[in-house]
């Protein structure tokens, strides 16, 4: 018996061997097929038998029913014979329903309609360049002396657009090749036909690359009529084709009044909801949005008008009037009237800014640039003008503002629209400020033109590749540059107007970005224990730094008057030790994720086994001795509410404080994280941190409580004292107490017995209780009035 080769298996398969499988048996050589239906081992081997053309097939499947297993014959054939069966491979063309493609191309490739007046001037563009280029070998391409422009004329009232070119037009085969064919690019067919020519001088400013451009027409169109005159040729074609169709038109035009010298003019015939694209408004605001910058002028049919002086007729009661005086000189009566008129007028600037070399543009354009291009009215805080070259080359200008937008947060939702991004001058969209800039710079403005950006046909969506991270990594980078030149300006209340707007942006890049922390930290600025109304930078900070001082010191609180006035800071303070204060909710987060600046590691001082430099530990060991039994009493006393007592290092005027474990939230944080409208309480228990209390030895409370408890004698008042000192830790250590009712109860009790009998005398002794009287019957006198003299 002999195998079947895969290559037969092929053959079979490609030939319709599926037709002649058989159903599944169970094989044996040697032993009969006598298995009971309810056997459970795996002892039936299935397979397919396949069966060659040339062999005769019968079926013989059977049902065994006693056994419950099929039974078939397997037909076997030689390797010779397999191998003589091989059919040829057939090569097929992919098809493709005309209607339905086009469909998919109008209806979704692009998301916004009004790309495609974009499109149609790209194109318009490209034809131009194309002649402007040929006829450097070929002069009389422009023979007939058109200057090269794009004219644009709406009618709001029938829905027509038209738009007109000088370039250098199609042929006959040109519109069919082009208009005919989806997918084809005549630009990029142009393109590759100069690079296949190695010629030096090829243009790399032609737009088109995906052919599919002018079909985006139909986004607002029932009927385009493309009608064109190609330079090389004497002759003119109309293309006509409609919306879901799938054929298309083309014929000669007769009529001598539509001929065109030179180029092409396409007409719109715009779809009902869609006549607002008509408008010559309208039209003039979407070439500024999007073509603003193409390197040929366009002109849009625009109204105009202009005042004259008029007669007015004379009123002829007034006429009358004015003939008995007919020695009297008559003036006659005039008004100012708007006589309205319709002409060309040109929409764009031909030359961008971004492409003029940088030492011959002044500030004061710049700036001009800047308040028309983004709305502002306002001069920016700086700009930075450059081009980058090599593996990604691209031009850019980008601006500092000097205020934060009104009425929004950028740093949640980061889609600003700051970034215009264009591709050889052609807007493309303002909305991948994401993937040029992290969100934490979205309030940097600006334009970015390339030659190469990897878009998708439609143009709308930057598709994520090696050029893009490269672009991205070098806009941070020079966004950086023009932050530190601020903060760097000798006008030091230029980076503190900054800061006031845009520091929270700063401390998220520290959250979000740690591949630039070198860059971040120098321009972080903080309010300070030695500088509580001028913030510093950590430059400073690490300048005033002690001699041994190994660590930057910071305490994170709500408020500079909160965070100076913290028993943390009693024993720094005394060491004329400097500390941070991060007032701001999201400075605590950022310093964090900072660690360290210099070298210099970010210690919270509210946190437990604070450091500062100066252990004794002889003298450690003498006051844990002293005091130990007194530290076991008040963690006894307090039970669950703190992890341990321990002798603290940093107390010197307050009896003791609340630090924070280690890794766990601190009361700041534990404070703002209580606020969040959506925060997780179930994450509370976890998060919040141990807490240990921390007893000043040289306190006299403290000393008093260690005698008392040092008798043996568990005094009430002392056990009362200890759960009020341990209440008044919490507030002053800027944790929420649970129980504040309970807590004041405490506080007045305490009052109460610290007041009583001090002042006054006892308020009973001052104050006799007297027994209420009945009242006596009193008897009235009656007095009658008396008149006064005179009177009646």
């Amino acid at each position: 018996m002999h195998r079947v080769s895969r290559r037969s298996v092929s053959a079979i398969l490609h030939r319709g061997g599926a037709r002649y499988r058989n159903a599944a048996a169970p094989i044996s050589s040697t032993t009969s097929l006598n298995f009971t239906v309810g056997d459970t081992e795996s002892k039936l081997r299935w397979y397919s038998a396949m069966i060659s053309n040339n062999c005769t097939h019968q079926s013989t499947a059977e049902f065994n029913h006693r056994n419950g297993v099929f039974i078939a014959n397997r037909h076997e054939s030689t390797a010779a014979a397999s191998d003589a069966m091989d059919a040829p491979t057939e090569n097929y063309e992919y098809q493709a329903e005309v209607s339905r493609l086009m469909d998919l191309i109008v209806n979704s490739l692009y998301s916004n309609k009004e790309v495609f007046l974009r499109e149609l001037i790209s194109n318009a563009s490209d034809a131009l360049d194309k002649l402007r280029f040929l006829s450097v070998t070929e002069p009389e391409l422009l023979k007939d002396a058109v200057d090269l422009d794009i004219r644009i004329q709406g009618d709001k009232d029938t829905g027509i657009i038209t738009i007109t070119d000088s370039g250098i037009g199609m042929t006959h085969q040109e519109l069919v090749d082009c208009l005919g064919t989806i997918a084809q690019s005549g630009t990029a067919k142009f393109l590759k036909a100069l690079k296949d020519s190695k010629d030096a001088g090829a243009d790399n400013n032609l737009i088109g690359q995906f052919g599919v451009g002018f079909y985006s027409a139909f986004l607002v169109s029932d009927k385009v009529a493309v009608a064109t005159k190609s330079a090389k040729s004497g002759k003119q074609y109309v293309w006509e084709g409609e919306a879901n169709a799938s054929t298309y038109t083309i014929r000669e035009e007769t009529d001598l009044e539509k001929l065109l010298p030179r180029g092409t003019r396409i007409t719109l015939f715009l779809k009902h909801d869609d006549k607002g694209f008509a408008h010559p408004e309208k039209i003039q605001k979407l070439v500024k949005n999007y073509s603003q910058f193409v390197s040929f002028p366009i002109y849009t049919w625009q109204e105009k008008g202009y005042t004259k002086e008029v007669e007015v007729d004379e009123d002829p009661a007034e006429a009358k009037k004015g003939g008995e005086d007919d020695k009297t000189e008559k003036k006659k009566k005039t008004k100012t009237v708007v006589e309205r008129y319709w002409d060309w007028e040109l929409t764009n600037e031909t030359q961008p800014i971004w492409l003029r070399n940088p030492k011959e543009i002044t500030t004061e354009e710049y700036n001009e640039f800047y308040k028309k291009a983004f709305n502002e009215y306002l001069e920016p805080l700086a700009s930075s003008h450059f081009t980058t070259e090599g593996e990604v080359e691209f031009r850019s200008i980008l601006y500092v503002p000097s205020v934060a937008p009104q009425g929004r947060d950028d740093m949640i939702n980061f889609k600003t629209k700051n970034i215009r991004l264009y591709v050889k001058r052609v807007f493309i969209s303002a909305d991948f400020d994401g993937e040029l800039f992290p969100r934490y710079l979205s309030f940097i403005k600006g334009v970015v033109d390339s030659n190469d950006l990897p878009l998708n046909v439609s143009r709308e969506i930057l598709q994520e590749s090696r050029i893009v991270r490269i672009m991205r990594k070098r806009l941070v980078r020079k966004a950086f540059d023009m932050i530190l030149g601020i903060s760097m300006s000798e006008n030091r209340d230029d980076y503190e107007k900054f800061w006031e707007h845009f520091g929270k942006h700063l401390k998220l890049g520290c959250i979000e970005d740690r591949e630039n922390h070198k860059r971040l930290a120098p321009l972080l600025r903080f309010f300070s224990s030695q500088s509580e109304d001028e913030m510093i930078s950590l430059e400073e900070y690490v300048e005033n730094m002690k001699p041994d001082q190994k660590d930057i010191y910071y305490i994170a609180a709500d408020s500079v008057t909160s965070a100076k006035n913290t028993p943390f800071l009693e024993k720094l303070l005394e060491k004329d030790l400097e500390v941070l204060f991060l007032v701001d909710p999201i400075d605590e987060v950022a310093i964090q994720n900072l660690k360290s600046y210099k070298d210099k590691n970010f210690v919270d001082i509210s946190k437990e086994d604070l450091d500062l430099g100066d252990k004794n530990e002889e003298k450690e060991k003498e006051m844990k001795q002293e005091f130990g039994p007194t530290c076991d009493r008040i963690k006894k006393q307090l039970w669950e509410k703190v992890a341990s007592v321990q002798i603290s290092n940093r107390l010197s005027t307050s009896p003791c404080v609340l630090a924070s474990g280690k890794f766990g939230w601190s009361a700041n944080m534990e404070r703002l994280m209580k606020a969040q409208h959506v925060g997780d309480t179930s994450s509370l228990e976890f998060m919040r941190s141990r807490r240990v209390l921390e007893i000043n030895p040289e306190h006299p409370i403290i000393r008093s409580l260690h005698a008392a408890f040092k008798s043996g004698s568990d005094d009430e008042e002392a056990l009362r004292a200890v759960d009020l000192l341990y209440d008044t830790a919490l507030i002053s250590s800027g944790f929420t107490p649970e129980n504040p009712a309970q807590l004041g109860g405490k506080i007045y009790e305490m009052m109460g017995m610290a007041l009583s009998n001090k002042w006054a005398a006892p308020f009973d002794a001052q104050h006799p209780v007297t027994r209420p009287q009945k009242p006596e019957t009193m008897e009235a006198e009656v007095v009658e009035p008396i008149e006064a003299v005179g009177q009646k």
